[in-house]
């Protein structure tokens, strides 16, 4: 992917456009019901209805990069790791986050961060590393739990078509890599329609018996209120009958880590000077070497050490990450290859993600990814 130019704010159409619709798109690539519970992701500073024509997008919201922000007029940076973290007990100027957070709200500048549901999402930073290393194949490697659940209706048969239909246009349906998936029942509902309804079929007063079809479909949890939405709109009746149950299912879309296979195996020395050169990291730390072969390859972007039991268990050859503690090393025991190749260049094609994102999404809208190397680890 070629980066924009340093004044590519200013070789396209600038529209102005409400920051929801740039956070609305985001939050549907990467819902914000997949963030984990320590995080804080979202719009942190600004106001949904707020207009903007210029956005930066970092890894992290450094003062250099809020003042790039403000030189360059933009009124939205868009950063991979928060800013506000935890709670603050003052905005006072005297630490960086205070200081940002003044610079920003003085001069009109919206900040929305897109963290760990940016890590989890299926098409999303481990994806990005993925590709980066030419794996292919690619599944998450943790699949998330209690994310799942299933809707059942009933409707008349002869409209059993356009309520599915309906059904698989609001998301729900998929499992694995197939989609419109969906069991049937066919059978008899009954009804009698009382005083002041409106029925579709039956008159009121009567006993009416209506073969009717039974549809279940599974959908992710964060999708409820829009199936839900859908479902109404769709379906004949007045009255529309449904159950949703919770599942204990793995959700395969959506997770921590991925998984993947190179085209050929190579020798351990030759797949860590590969991952040096295209993550362009001076150092990589690593385990003893295994003197096997590489080719299943388990990734996770930023601090995954807690996935190494996960990457054994699914039989990788190595495992690239980040921040992993001197002790984790041993947890390799020889099966596999621990490789720590540093959390800003395991996260930062993130920031070449969103931008490919929003520029297919919104092509006249001005955007940039930030020229500021935020990586707070240098290498002597």
């Amino acid at each position: 992917m070629i980066l924009p130019e340093k004044n590519y704010f200013y070789a396209k159409k600038i529209p102005d456009m409400k920051l929801s619709e740039i956070t609305d798109f985001l939050e549907g690539m990467a819902p914000k019901a997949l963030q984990e519970s320590y995080d804080n992701n979202g719009l942190l500073i600004g106001r949904d209805g707020h207009e903007i024509d210029k956005a930066l997008i970092c890894l992290d919201l450094t003062e250099a990069v809020i003042d790039e922000a403000v030189q360059e007029g933009a009124g939205l940076v868009i950063s991979h790791h928060p800013l506000i973290f935890g709670g603050l007990k003052n905005i006072s100027g005297r630490d960086a986050t205070g200081r940002v957070v003044m610079k920003a709200i003085k001069n009109n500048v919206a900040v929305y961060a897109i963290h760990t549901n940016l890590d989890n999402a299926f098409r999303g930073v481990n994806a990005a590393l993925c590709d980066r290393l030419g794996l292919t194949g690619c599944r998450i490697l943790r699949p998330a739990v209690e994310k799942l659940r299933k809707l059942v209706t009933f409707c008349p048969a002869s409209h059993a078509g356009p309520v599915r239909e309906a059904l698989f246009a609001a998301g729900a349906g998929h499992i694995g890599n197939y989609d419109s998936c969906s069991y049937n029942i066919q059978g008899h509902g009954t009804f009698r329609a009382g005083e002041g309804a409106d029925p579709f079929v039956g008159g009121i007063g009567e006993l009416h018996t209506e073969p009717e079809t039974r549809i279940e479909v599974v959908f992710p949890a964060y999708i409820q209120e829009r199936l839900l939405g859908a479902l109404h709109e769709r379906h004949p009746y007045e009255e529309v009958a449904y159950d949703i149950y919770p599942l204990m299912n793995d959700f395969g879309l959506a997770g921590a880590g991925m998984t993947g296979s190179l085209e050929k195996a190579v020798s351990e020395e030759a797949f860590l000077l590969s991952v040096k050169k295209l993550l362009g990291t001076p150092v990589i730390r690593h385990s003893r070497l295994t003197g096997n072969k590489v080719r299943k390859v388990a990734v996770c972007g930023g601090s995954g050490s807690f996935l190494i039991p996960d990457a054994i268990r699914t039989g990788a050859d190595v495992f690239v990450t980040a921040d992993i503690k001197y002790h984790q090393f041993f947890e390799a025991e020889g099966k596999m290859l621990l490789a720590d190749a540093g959390h800003y260049e395991t996260e930062q094609f993130a920031k070449d993600l969103l931008y490919k994102w929003l520029n297919e999404k919104f092509p006249t809208f001005a955007l940039r990814i930030s020229e500021c190397n935020t990586n707070a680890v240098h290498y002597l």
